[in-house]
């Protein structure tokens, strides 16, 4: 999954332990999202958007594969 909490956390001038601070995760929890590396929990998709003022689309965006429309059947 793709994401842009990198962007947006850099446009707020936090660094990932205050983001993680901010979420109550850990920074390596931070820096796995962030990198791509660790997908969050929905809980915690929805807190991140909601910390950003944002709907959860408009943190995350799903991985495009080829051939995929990225709708369901």
């Amino acid at each position: 999954m793709n994401n842009r909490l990198r962007v947006l956390r850099a446009e707020r001038g936090w660094s990932q332990a205050e983001l993680a601070a901010r979420l109550g995760v850990s920074r390596q929890t931070a820096n796995a999202i962030e990198t791509g590396k660790y997908d969050p929990s929905l809980p915690l998709a929805f807190a991140v958007a909601r910390l950003f003022g944002l709907p959860i689309e408009g943190v995350f965006l799903p991985d495009e594969s080829p051939g995929s429309s990225g709708r369901l059947p």
